[in-house]
């Protein structure tokens, strides 16, 4: 455990280092900002209620879109595509070592973000502001689906990172991917019987609506869960095949 920690520690840095983690965590907050404030049906001000609930329609987009590609695309595909790849398996680390570092890494990067965009509830209802009174029951499930829904994405973006050479590459299949689970969602309503069924259960949209409404469902944490372990357990046997080779 001590190596996934060191590697993650590492990999956070490099975050910090370069632009990645700026951009990711600034740019999301300016886009919950405006979405938060002027989007729809006039913004925050004209829901007329204690409710952060905008938040967490606006959070699975950013992820999905931008900020899990973002993240994860340079993972493993520029370490392939540069050599420092093989540098670091040379090392006394395992693949798994690896790929759960990264993996660590990217959910701790989230994790950032996430607090940061808790800068929205304090201060419209703690203070400086008190425009009443918010139940953080749904916020704080609100906050555990997103996480939950980012370990998941973070898997499937460590995926595509593990088969390509590009970042591009790996950023835009981990972003069309992510969007397609979150959409499909929406067209459940015209489909009836096991085909219905069927979308609805690959369904991140699906998944995370009962936690942006306070509710914990455990099936959802079980799917998010089982995404992660299988994008993960793909993520390094397609490491590993370079042994092969």
């Amino acid at each position: 455990m001590s190596k996934v920690l060191t590697i993650a520690k590492r990999e956070l840095r490099s975050y910090f280092d370069s632009l990645v983690a700026y951009v990711v965590v600034g740019g999301t907050m300016l886009g919950l900002g405006v979405w938060f404030f002027l989007m729809q049906q006039g913004g925050f001000w004209q829901i007329d209620r204690a409710s952060v609930s905008r938040m967490f329609e606006f959070l699975p987009w950013a992820l999905s879109t931008m900020v899990l590609p973002l993240v994860t695309m340079r993972a493993l595909a520029e370490e392939k595509r540069t050599g420092t790849l093989e540098l670091l398996i040379t090392m006394p680390v395992t693949d798994a070592d690896v790929i759960l570092g990264k993996y660590v890494a990217a959910l701790g990067l989230v994790g950032v973000l996430l607090l940061a965009t808790l800068v929205y509830p304090i201060a419209l209802f703690v203070f400086p502001w008190h425009l009443g009174a918010l139940d953080w029951g749904p916020v704080f499930s609100g906050y555990l689906g997103t996480m939950l829904l980012a370990a998941a994405g973070i898997g499937v973006g460590l995926a595509f990172s593990a088969v390509s050479d590009s970042q591009i590459v790996a950023f835009f299949f981990t972003a069309l991917t992510l969007i397609f689970l979150h959409i499909v969602g929406g067209v459940v309503e015209f489909f009836k019987g096991p085909l219905g069924d069927i979308i609805s259960f690959v369904s991140f949209q699906t998944r995370y609506a009962p936690f942006a409404r306070g509710l914990i469902d455990l099936r959802a944490i079980v799917y998010f869960a089982s995404v992660s372990i299988l994008a993960l357990l793909f993520a390094f046997r397609s490491l590993e095949s370079r042994k092969w080779k």
